[in-house]
């Protein structure tokens, strides 16, 4: 490829990067704030980033990269949501400071871009990890390239119009239910069984691209959850005198199943870490020659990195950001002068350190799985449970335990410190998925780096804000900035919770530490499993012992669209391979793939978009002094007509999904 003169760096596409990446934080920070899940952005960021860049003459590959790169961090730094809502949801924080929240995204976004930068020949140049989203999207960048792009944007486009007017009729208008479930009792009239669906289409897509895997691996967890757990413990307690028998089941699943799942994902997120460590290691021992300079005098355009001592200098400045960011939350606090000196010490060190020794394993993961499916929120868990420990001990030591508010205020500084985590593991995640796919089109490393960089600053400036008015339009589960909210609108997200639940319950030492070892000891046993399946059917076969966990941590409602598109992803991906085999067609399976994928992000981006404008909505008539629900019709006995409405609908966005992609037989 001859891309030695191309444009590549440019102003208009750093300034087309940043546009797609509001738009994607904005849907990404929706989207797991509800389900837990964020998208990876890249593949749709190219998409639209060819399309409009191809009304230029002199547009390229490169400078299509490039956008795409910058975008590619609206679904990774929004991430910061599995951590930091949990601030309001234990009455910390009363909204989100708009200076606080903005530095630590931006400058552990940055540290996990620097981290990773030394990894990149050992882990993307001269490594053979798969990186599956970053060689898909050089494969889009590549067809875009040498053909029109057009009928990539229309399948987003479809997809995000269907979507947002599903959205608007189910969320807006009330017309829709957005799910349906079916309760009933066992015999004796004790156990209860639940079977759940929900009608997200944004789910769908996301079981789409998680794939048949991921999706059975759920589907076991919530048959657990609902199928044998909560079963198990209704029948084995007596139901209050007021209770129905789904508040009953339902407190069984959050006071008991559910840290079962957290036990899962623990061990599993555990596990991972330990099977990395090797490559976590050589990892570290490389980027330490690199920093002493010995990294090859190549001049070669596409083995640039960003030079050590530039690193250096942005390293120094993304550390500054974290100190003036812990100090102003820590000053707050009713403590004496040292000991707020030593937990900004301490709490600096941690973020860093840990956010470096994270970096490669998270580095590796997305070379190993995708960034989509890596056990980010694994990585989570073990970061606050390290931070709590060390800051339970300075506690102890220094008297702040001897107070409620002390205790509160340790528990607080552990989320946020975390949450600064959580940013360097997520964009080091993103990063190397990148320089995989600049590596594939030619472009040159370091500019790359400037350009995600650039996207951490702009995700951070977009975070907050989004954040703000998605709490005060939904509120989060446990944390409803005014009463009288409707309780079924709540944004669960799952992962602040977990992280909130875990910390606490540290500092209180009042931790459900019998079910979280159930749930270690059945993630112990499923590991095993997992390992046979791997070795019997050379790598075949597998059960992600996180997506488990998952399954059994999130609401079934949840899980059931995502199930649903995972299923759905198979059987399209069998009937498009006998088709091969029967046509001798050899591109139709990379051609259903792109259009399944574009359409998947498509419903992700146009529901998520469409709850951020539902809540601007919300939060405007809120404040004049309005309904809570401004669009509602209202409409009387409507319950079951709701539920029949929003299952037809989502069939037929099933049907509509399938047909989308099946077309790649007639597009040869």
């Amino acid at each position: 490829m001859q891309s030695t003169n191309l444009k590549e760096l440019t102003f208009r596409g750093m300034f087309l990067g940043a546009l797609i990446t509001v738009l994607f934080t904005a849907s990404n920070v929706y989207l797991g704030l509800k389900v837990g899940m964020t998208f990876a952005s890249s593949i749709p960021a190219a998409v639209i980033s060819m399309a409009v860049l191809k009304f230029f003459k002199d547009s390229s590959i490169l400078e299509n990269n490039m956008v795409q790169t910058q975008a590619s961090s609206a679904g990774t730094l929004s991430s910061v949501i599995f951590v930091l809502p949990g601030l309001l949801m234990m009455g910390y924080w009363q909204d989100f400071p708009f200076w606080q929240t903005m530095l630590i995204c931006a400058a552990g976004g940055t540290l996990g871009v620097l981290f990773t930068i030394p990894l990149r020949r050992a882990m993307v140049v001269n490594s053979d990890l798969p990186y599956p989203e970053g060689v898909a999207a050089a494969e889009i960048l590549k067809a875009g390239n040498n053909s029109d792009a057009d009928s990539g944007v229309k399948d987003i486009a479809y997809g995000g119009i269907f979507a947002s007017v599903v959205a608007f009729l189910t969320n807006g208008l009330r017309l829709m239910a957005d799910g349906a479930s079916a309760w009933f009792t066992g015999p004796g009239g004790k156990a209860i069984f639940q079977i759940p669906m929900g009608f997200s289409l944004a789910l769908l897509g996301a079981g789409y691209l998680i794939g048949i895997v991921g999706g059975i691996a759920i589907l076991l967890g919530t048959f657990f959850a609902w199928g044998l757990a909560v079963p198990f413990f209704t029948m084995s307690g007596d139901m209050p005198t007021d209770g129905t028998i789904v508040s009953y089941a339902m407190s069984m699943w959050k006071t008991k199943v559910r840290f079962i799942g957290v036990g899962t994902i623990g061990i599993a997120a555990i596990w991972t870490l330990l099977i990395l460590m090797k490559p976590m290691v050589q990892g570290m021992v490389h980027s330490f020659r690199m920093l002493k300079g010995t990294q090859g005098a190549s001049e070669h355009r596409i083995d640039i990195d960003l030079s050590p001592k530039t690193m250096i200098y942005i390293l120094i400045a993304a550390v500054a950001l974290i100190v003036v960011s812990l100090h102003h939350f820590i000053a707050a606090a009713p403590i004496s002068p040292e000991l707020a000196l030593l937990l900004v010490v301490v709490c600096t060190f941690l973020a860093v350190f840990i956010g470096f020794f994270v970096a490669a394993a998270s580095g590796y993961m997305a070379g190993l799985v995708g960034s989509s499916s890596s056990p980010i929120s694994g990585i989570g868990i073990i970061s606050v449970i390290v931070i709590s420990l060390v800051l339970f001990s300075i506690g102890n030591a220094s008297g702040l335990f001897e107070t409620a508010d002390g205790q509160k205020f340790l528990t607080a500084l552990t989320l946020f410190t975390a949450s600064i985590v959580l940013t360097t593991a997520t964009i080091s995640n993103d990063n190397l998925q990148d320089l995989k796919t600049g590596l594939l089109v030619e472009a040159t490393p370091w500019r790359q780096q400037v350009a995600l960089i650039i996207g951490c600053f702009v995700g951070a400036l977009v975070i907050a804000p989004v954040l703000e008015i998605l709490y005060h339009a939904y509120g989060f589960t446990g944390a409803l900035p005014r009463p009288d909210m409707d309780l079924s609108q709540a944004l669960s997200a799952p992962q602040a919770t977990l992280m909130t639940t875990i910390s606490q319950g540290i500092f209180s030492n009042k931790l459900e530490w019998t079910y979280i070892l159930t749930g270690v000891g059945l993630g112990a046993v499923l590991i095993i499993i997992d390992s046979f399946l791997k070795k019997m059917s050379n790598k075949a076969f597998a059960l992600p012992v996180l997506a488990v966990g998952i399954g059994i941590y999130l609401p079934p409602s949840i899980n059931m669209p995502v199930v649903t598109g995972a299923f759905l992803a198979w059987l399209i991906n069998r009937h498009i391979t006998k088709y091969a085999a029967r046509s001798g067609d050899k591109d139709v399976n990379k051609r259903a793939e792109r259009f399944g994928t574009l359409f998947a992000a498509g419903l992700i981006v146009g529901e998520s978009l469409m709850g951020v404008v539902l809540a601007f909505i919300i939060a405007a008539s809120v404040t004049s002094g309005g309904s809570e629900a401004p669009l509602a019709l209202n409409l009387e006995n409507w319950g079951t007509i709701g539920e029949v409405l929003g299952l037809v609908v989502f069939i037929a966005g099933v049907t509509i999904f399938t047909l989308r992609v099946l077309r790649a037989k007639k597009s040869a």
